[in-house]
């Protein structure tokens, strides 16, 4: 059983924590074709897709700019929230089926330690990814920036809550096919019913309602409100459910690793 956390920050295991988390980082920059180059060419897929569905920039409008305007940010954040979950979600669950998972569990690292190390690992790529992705979309959309803090706060919290999810997710599974259910039956549902592609004010009353429960709206509103300064709900709400959502997943992550819950036979 792993220790929970330490007394004093100046316990820790400071050059731990920075090894895993470089180990965690050079795993996704070694294959940057696939995890940097690939997000961003699918976004772009997307959004051409969409130019050509409404035919031009300036065929529609959503709170008060274009439809494409309005769209960037969603998309921008989708590609975040993905990578992020993949990869904290991927180098435990490949960890676990090559059987090395013990070189991570047996080294002097506290659960906190092992949750943020490997949790910044899976943010970095996120925010990494994010920000190729913004500069290609800024080619054929403008980006506007109504806060710089609002896109700041949102994109790391949100890196952050998908990494943290994915370490749950890459923990709770024991093959593939595990972590693929969990991406296909809870990461992109959530994404794509959270106001990602349109504003939640044009569906009916009830599904509305529906909305304000799924976090994935919070985070997508207020990286939206940062870059077009409209927003659905209110940003200081938002900001407190993403923070609320963040320590529960951290606390569910330590515990994970203090038990070796699936991870220790």
């Amino acid at each position: 059983m792993k220790q929970a956390g330490w007394d004093h920050p100046g316990d820790a295991n400071w050059i731990g924590v920075w090894t895993l988390y470089m180990r965690e980082v050079r795993r996704f920059t070694k294959v940057y074709t696939q995890t940097l180059i690939a997000p961003v060419i699918t976004t772009l897929l997307f959004l051409a897709v969409f130019s050509l569905a409404i035919g031009g920039r300036s065929s529609t409008e959503i709170g008060g700019v274009s439809f494409l305007v309005f769209l960037a940010p969603g998309l921008i954040m989708m590609a975040i929230t993905q990578n992020a979950f993949a990869n904290t979600s991927s180098s435990i669950v490949i960890s676990k089926i090559q059987g090395n998972i013990v070189d991570t569990l047996m080294p002097p690292f506290t659960a906190d330690e092992l949750t943020l190390a490997i949790a910044l690992g899976g943010a970095t790529r996120g925010i990494v990814v994010g920000c190729v992705v913004a500069i290609a979309m800024s080619l054929f959309v403008p980006v506007h920036i109504h806060s710089i803090g609002y896109i700041l706060y949102h994109g790391v919290m949100a890196s952050l809550m998908l990494s943290l999810l994915g370490m749950i997710g890459g923990i709770w599974s024991e093959k593939f096919d595990h972590i693929a259910a969990a991406t296909n039956f809870i990461v992109t549902p959530l994404s794509f019913l959270s106001g990602t592609f349109y504003s939640i004010h044009r569906l009916p009353e009830n599904w509305q309602l529906a909305a304000h429960f799924n976090p994935f709206f919070y985070m997508i509103d207020g990286f939206r409100y940062g870059f077009i300064g409209s927003y659905d709900a209110e940003p200081a709400l938002g900001m407190a459910v993403m923070g609320g959502i963040n320590v529960f997943l951290w606390l569910s992550c330590r515990q994970m690793f203090v038990t070796g819950y699936r991870l220790k036979a």
